[in-house]
């Protein structure tokens, strides 16, 4: 169902024909097979990632795998890990040079789908408030911060986090709490890596 479900979403171009339509060629990019036990539910590719067709193959990504504790290799093992963004294309800049916002009609579409396709998830990681709205929605806190800071709060099952872009190193460092939830996050990432 997995496979079948991301040569649909691959071929997917909704944005293309939408009022607003997408500013680059759709290209889709995801992640993960049935066997995925840890889900990442980001916002959306970057321009590497959109000229690789392969998620986080970026700076955040160096990161996110830093937070995580896994090697490349383990990342990009989709019996491990399936990435899953909010919107599947990268949605173009805006004028300061920043990535849009995911495009709206991906989440709707697809996240349903994907979360039945997905039976062997144990930990999804919901990277940037994006993320964070769709899937927790009025449960989430008055902010990111606040949501991250009560991640407990959410179940063993879900982890919201802020987004590991450069854009992010002011919260980062305001944020100094965020490094000792990550030594968590580590111990649960390992557990399911070593399944």
């Amino acid at each position: 169902m997995i496979e079948t479900l991301k040569i649909e979403i691959r071929n997917c171009t909704v944005c293309a024909h939408a009022a607003k339509p997408l500013p680059v060629t759709p290209n889709p990019v995801l992640s993960g097979n049935s066997k995925a036990r840890i889900r990442i539910i980001g916002q959306a590719p970057g321009t590497l990632a959109h000229a690789s067709g392969r998620p986080f193959t970026d700076p955040s990504g160096v990161r996110l795998r830093d937070w995580l504790g896994v090697t490349e290799d383990e990342f990009y093992n989709e019996d491990i890990f399936a990435v899953t963004p909010m919107g599947f294309c990268f949605p173009g800049q805006d004028s300061k040079g920043g990535d849009l916002p995911p495009r709206k009609e991906c989440a709707p579409l697809w996240q349903d789908k994907l979360t039945t396709a997905l039976p062997n998830i144990e930990l999804t990681l919901l990277v940037g408030m994006y993320a964070v709205t769709h899937v927790l929605g009025e449960r989430a806190q008055r902010n990111l911060t606040e949501t991250v800071r009560h991640w407990r709060d959410y179940g063993p099952d879900i982890m919201p986090m802020p987004h590991p872009s450069w854009r992010n190193n002011g919260w980062i460092k305001r944020h100094d709490w965020f490094a000792v939830e990550l030594t968590e996050l580590k111990r649960r990432v390992r557990e399911l890596v070593g399944k």
